[in-house]
């Protein structure tokens, strides 16, 4: 874990622990999350759906082997504060567009409407960079529509984290995203105004600046609904000097 990576855990400890539904605990994105999360002490429970069991036997963790295409049957475990979202594939690994738009939207989609139904506040999702409804790309496209949708549901807060390029040691590794994870340590100085939000970010930033948010709200979630879009200048800030974003 990176010890610089900020926490705001200890200044804003709730007086009873929120509730959290961890979605894709055991992606790149997830992993982190669930690591941050469970060192929380304003945290009482974790909820991790997730197609495989977690090794991890920690007390706040409830683990729950489940059918994605069926979340309806799992109404019960999105009875919680707030809900982190980082379900993501590509098409190679799906096999098909149909089967990324099944993962990346309708998994999503589905979670978020049954979590605003039993009056979950705040739906924090990882999307991508480029995220746009009418793109002519596809997996920009379906990222897009995922979104304007999510914005429907009207949660008193929604906040989506659009990462370019991620860094992390992945379970299987792609080559491409191996090889521009090196070019990025020369092309990160490189970009700056409006192409600053192309630059490679790890993935535990992503997942401390989505956790840190979650924190800063925990069960006093403004008033909404409210929208926030971030991209790479405030995940990191958000990750180290979350303060500087998020006021009361």
């Amino acid at each position: 874990m990176d010890s610089k990576v900020h926490s705001i855990t200890e200044k804003r400890d709730q007086s009873t622990g929120m509730s959290v539904l961890l979605l894709g605990a055991t992606g790149l994105i997830g992993k982190y999350c669930l690591e941050h999360l469970l060192a929380s002490s304003s945290v009482e429970k974790v909820i991790a759906p997730t197609r495989r069991t977690i090794n991890n036997r920690d007390k706040k963790l409830r683990n729950v082997l489940i059918d994605f295409d069926n979340l309806d049957e799992y109404e019960e475990l999105f009875q919680v504060d707030a809900i982190i979202c980082c379900l993501g594939t590509t098409i190679k690994q799906a096999g098909s567009k149909s089967a990324f738009r099944k993962v990346d939207y309708q998994y999503a989609l589905e979670a978020a409407q049954l979590g605003r139904a039993k009056k979950a506040k705040a739906f924090y999702l990882v999307s991508a960079v480029g995220a746009d409804a009418k793109s002519p790309f596809f997996y920009s496209r379906v990222k897009g529509e995922l979104e304007k949708k999510l914005r429907q549901l009207e949660y008193d807060v929604l906040s989506v984290y659009q990462p370019s390029l991620l860094l992390g040691e992945r379970e299987n590794q792609r080559f491409a995203e191996h090889a521009f994870a090196k070019v990025a340590r020369y092309t990160n100085p490189l970009l700056s105004g409006r192409l600053t939000k192309y630059s490679a970010v790890g993935a535990e930033l992503v997942a401390k600046a989505m956790v840190n948010e979650s924190l800063f709200h925990g069960k006093a979630v403004p008033a909404g609904p409210k929208v926030n879009v971030y991209r790479y200048d405030n995940i990191v800030t958000l990750a180290h000097n979350p303060e500087n974003i998020l006021k009361r």
